[in-house]
C-alpha cells in the first residue's frame, strides 16, 4: 500500500485479515450493525524524539527562559504546591509522585483548551498503537464524545460481543465506570477505564434515554485481535446492489476494503451502499487509499498548518468506480469518514443520505518522549478538494433523513438504506 512521505502511522503493521465470504443478507440486519467505530482521531502518527519533562528536568532555575511558562515563579509554586501536599493533604499515602507527575502534563496539555489533544502515558500510548492495528481490547464497544455535553457515549457495539450480550446500544451514555463519574474525562481516560486485563469485568452505569434510571451492567473483557473493519454484502430483495460499511479506518481497512469490493464484483453488483455512519476516523493514509479506489483524478484533501504549509492528497483516478454510489452518514460520523464522504460530495460521486456529520476538520500529531510516553496536538486543519473546512460545522447531506429507530426495532427496517436502495434503484441502467 501507498503511503505519502513523512506520514506513517504509529504501526506500521501489515498482518493480512483472514478472508471471510460474505453472503447477501437482509434489510433489517442492517439494524444490528448500526453505530461504529472506536472513537479515533485522523492522526499522523509521527515519531519525535521529544525531551522528557519531567523530574529530571537538569537546567537550573536560572537558565529557564523567561518567556516560557516554565519559569523560577512556576517552579517555585509547584514547589510550595507540592510542600502543602506533603504537609496537609489527608490522602497523600493513596497518591504517588508519579501520579502529580502525570497530572501536570496532563494538565498542561488540558489548559490548551482543545479535546483532541492530549497526554499520553506509556500505557495509553500502547492502547492508541494497538488499535491502529485492528486490535481491540474491552468489551467490543465503540466510545465517542457529545461534543454537546461532553460526556462519553457508545457509537456502535461490536456483534457477538461482550457489550451486545450485556444489552448495550448506540446512544447509551456512560455515566460511571466502575462506580467513578465520567464527566470531566478525555475520551482516553473513559476508554482507558472500560478496557482492562483479559477475563476481568468492568461495572457501567447507563443513562438511556426513556429509562427511568440509570442501567448498572456488569460486562466481561475480552481481547480481539484483526477487528474486522468492513462489514459487506448483497442486498436481498434488491436489483444487485452491494452494502459495504467502514466501521473505522485502520491498517488493516484498506485490504478488507479491497477484499470485499471484489467479492461484491464477483456476484454481480450493479450498485453501491457505502455507510459511514458513526465512523469516527482513524487512520488518514487508510482513507486516502481507499478514495484512490472511489474518485476520479484530482485532489482528495489537503492541509494546512499554523504556518500555512499545505500538503495536497491526490488521485490518478486510474481506480475511479464507475458505479452509482450512495453514502449513508450520520452524526457520530467524523473525521477520516467526513473527509471521505466531503470528496465524495465535492465530485458529485454519490449521493449523501441520513444526517449532518460530526463536524471534526483538524489533524493530530502524535509526538513520542524520551521515557516512552507521548503528546498528540493538533496541527492543522484539513480542507476537501473544494476547499471546505467542516470543522464545527459538519457535512450536510444531499438528502436528509433521520433515522427511524422506532420503525427499526418493531420491524426491522432501515429506513435510511431503503431510502438509499431507491436511489440507486433509479440510477441502475
Amino acid at each position: 500500500m501507498e503511503r505519502p512521505e513523512e506520514e506513517e502511522t504509529v504501526q506500521q503493521a501489515q498482518e493480512e485479515s483472514e478472508k471471510k465470504n460474505l453472503k447477501g443478507f437482509r434489510n433489517g440486519i442492517l439494524v444490528g450493525m448500526l453505530g461504529t467505530a472506536v472513537i479515533l482521531t485522523v492522526i499522523y502518527a509521527v515519531i519525535t524524539a521529544g525531551k522528557f519533562l519531567g523530574a529530571r528536568e537538569t537546567q537550573t532555575d536560572t537558565e529557564v527562559n523567561s518567556s516560557s511558562v516554565i519559569s523560577t515563579e512556576t517552579l517555585q509554586k509547584m514547589r510550595t504546591i507540592e510542600a502543602a501536599i506533603n504537609q496537609y493533604y489527608f490522602y497523600q499515602d493513596q497518591t504517588s509522585s508519579q501520579d502529580i507527575q502525570e497530572g501536570i502534563y496532563k494538565g498542561m496539555i488540558e489548559a490548551l483548551d482543545d479535546p483532541y489533544s492530549e497526554y499520553y502515558t506509556k500505557e495509553e500510548l500502547e492502547e492508541v498503537v494497538n488499535s491502529t492495528k485492528g486490535i481491540s481490547y474491552g468489551i467490543g464497544a465503540y466510545i465517542s464524545l457529545n461534543k454537546e455535553t461532553g460526556m462519553a457515549v457508545i457509537s456502535g457495539v461490536i456483534e457477538d460481543s461482550p457489550a451486545q450480550a450485556a444489552g448495550l446500544r448506540e446512544g447509551d451514555v456512560i455515566s460511571e465506570v466502575d462506580g467513578e463519574s465520567t464527566q470531566g474525562m478525555s475520551l482516553t481516560e473513559v476508554v482507558s477505564r472500560v478496557k482492562g486485563r483479559e477475563g476481568t469485568t468492568v461495572h457501567l452505569s447507563i443513562y438511556r434515554e426513556g429509562e427511568n434510571d440509570f442501567l448498572e451492567l456488569d460486562i466481561p473483557r475480552e481481547k480481539l485481535i484483526e477487528t474486522n473493519t468492513v462489514t459487506s454484502g448483497l442486498l436481498e430483495d434488491a436489483d444487485h446492489i452491494g452494502y459495504l460499511r467502514i466501521h473505522e479506518f485502520d491498517n488493516v481497512t484498506v485490504d478488507q476494503y479491497t477484499e470485499a469490493m471484489a467479492v461484491l464484483r464477483e456476484e454481480g453488483m450493479k450498485g453501491l451502499i457505502l455507510d459511514l455512519r458513526s465512523n469516527p476516523g482513524g487512520d488518514v493514509n487508510a482513507v486516502v487509499e481507499i478514495a484512490r479506489k472511489i474518485l476520479p483524478q484530482g485532489l482528495i484533501v489537503y492541509t494546512e498548518d499554523k504556518y500555512g504549509n499545505r500538503k495536497e492528497y491526490t488521485c490518478d483516478g486510474t481506480h475511479e468506480l464507475e458505479i452509482p454510489l450512495v453514502v449513508l452518514v450520520n452524526q457520530y460520523s467524523a473525521s477520516a469518514s467526513e473527509l471521505l464522504a466531503g470528496a465524495i460530495q465535492d465530485y458529485n460521486k454519490g449521493t449523501l443520505i441520513g444526517t449532518t456529520t460530526y463536524g471534526k476538520g483538524i489533524v493530530q500529531q502524535i509526538h513520542r518522549l524520551e521515557d516512552g510516553t507521548a503528546l498528540k496536538l493538533t496541527v492543522s486543519a484539513y480542507y476537501t478538494p473544494t476547499g471546505r473546512n467542516i470543522h464545527g460545522v459538519g457535512i450536510e447531506p444531499d438528502i436528509e433523513i433521520e433515522y427511524d429507530y422506532e420503525s427499526a426495532k418493531a420491524e426491522g427496517i432501515d429506513n435510511q438504506v431503503e431510502k438509499a436502495i431507491e436511489i440507486l434503484e433509479g440510477k441502475i441502467k
